[in-house]
């Protein structure tokens, strides 16, 4: 049987209009859908760039998945870690924010202990 790995769909950044300009510093990169009566990026000009639109989606199969194949799994207590493992296959752990740093530690541990890979965990 050959294993397949299905690839994502890249899209272009989606920025606001005049976003890299001097004059417009204060412009943050993030996307905000224009609404102006003479946007020229609502009325979906070329050169105003791209504006996300369904067609840029993934597959269902890909929705949650993260860019390198694996799908992510948030971690917040014992219990959860212990599922994670036992469905290790395909899976990357990512420790809750709210986890403190001796608790951290203690997770990345016993998740390489059990040969998985964890995105956030606490470097030794």
């Amino acid at each position: 049987m050959i294993f397949m790995v299905l690839k994502k769909k890249t899209h272009p950044k989606f920025n606001v209009p005049n976003y890299g300009a001097k004059s417009r510093s204060r412009v943050p990169e993030r996307w905000r859908k224009q609404r102006g009566d003479d946007s020229k990026k609502r009325i979906k000009k070329n050169f105003m760039g791209a504006e996300p639109t369904i067609g840029y989606g993934n597959q269902k199969e890909l929705k949650g998945v993260r860019a390198d194949g694996y799908r992510a799994v948030l971690v917040h207590d014992v219990n959860e870690l212990q599922d994670a493992i036992s469905n290790a296959k395909g899976i990357k752990i990512t420790l809750s924010a709210a986890l403190s740093s001796r608790k951290k530690a203690i997770f990345t541990k016993v998740a390489r202990d059990h040969k998985v890979e964890v995105t956030n965990g606490v470097i030794e």
